[in-house]
């Protein structure tokens, strides 16, 4: 697909584009309004491909809840079936809420020995609600250090339950990915944080950083990789443990198994496997 598409798509779902706005532009693109209709398919995700971990024996699942000083969070669980205790993990979702993908991520990091819950940052607004836009303006409605808190309340909260060994890391894609390098900073009790594609953080707030982070950028994600050579330089001067790796040829979002326009297989693939050896290594 041509990388303007990619790129507009990518306006689309980080900045105040609206998807009038949006649409108009794509058509001018792809030559009309009826072209641009019939690709938008595969730039928008299609969450009957986002399954590829169903439910048998060796895992359990259910729908959870925890309270912070701001009211209830919601989270969608994943564990090994297996009496026994586990590290535990956070589950932190792209910038359009709790999906079928990311619940997939859940199950995903069940099956390889985690006590996974996906939490939902859009809790203390009503929930992620079905509409994709109508979640995106609610995340303009966050405010960013409750957000920190919210997220950080799963950690207490995984480390109270009797099949979890206390140890704690996280995941995150794109917002999420941002959210797990915050997390990396404001609690000390994080062992492992591991972000896919997200924002950096203030590279002042670097020394405080107590877990081993692993960072996984696409190779034409101009935007999230523009800050990511000073806080790597940050990282390495701070002598904090850290892991990077950049993704050649592919985009922003890759890992999204629902989005076929961005997503690549065999990055994801990699991408994964180096997560589950970077928590193998912190959290057990």
């Amino acid at each position: 697909m041509d990388q303007q598409i990619i790129n507009l798509y990518d306006e689309y779902t980080h900045k105040p584009l609206s998807r009038t706005v949006f649409l108009k532009r794509l058509a001018l693109l792809t030559g009309s309004t009826a072209a641009a209709l019939a690709i938008l398919p595969q730039l928008e995700g299609n969450y009957a491909m986002a399954q590829t971990v169903e439910l048998d024996e060796d895992i359990a699942t259910e729908q959870v809840t925890y309270t912070i000083a701001a009211g209830t969070m919601k989270g969608y669980q994943a564990r090994p079936n297996k009496k026994g205790k586990y590290p535990g993990v956070i589950i932190i979702h792209e910038n359009r809420g709790l999906n079928a993908h990311i619940e997939d991520v859940a199950r995903r990091a069940a099956k390889a020995g985690y006590v996974a819950i996906a939490v939902d940052g859009l809790s203390l607004l009503g929930g992620t609600p079905a509409n994709e836009d109508e979640a995106r303006g609610l995340f303009a409605k966050l405010d960013a250090q409750q957000n920190v808190l919210n997220f950080a309340g799963a950690v207490p909260y995984l480390q109270s339950r009797k099949d979890c060994t206390g140890k704690i890391g996280c995941v995150g894609f794109c917002w999420g990915g941002a959210m797990a390098n915050s997390l990396a900073v404001s609690v000390p009790a994080l062992k492992a944080a591991v972000a896919f594609y997200g924002r950096q953080p203030e590279l002042s707030e670097v020394p405080d950083i107590q877990a081993a982070v692993q960072l996984h950028y696409a190779g034409l994600d101009e935007r999230i990789n523009a800050g990511a050579k000073a806080y790597e330089d940050a990282l390495k001067a701070n002598n904090k443990v850290y892991e990077q790796y950049l993704y050649e040829g592919v985009n922003h979002a890759f890992h999204n198994d629902s989005s076929a326009a961005r997503y690549n297989e065999a990055a994801a693939k990699l991408a994964w496997s180096r997560t589950l050896a970077f928590w193998e290594k912190h959290l057990k």
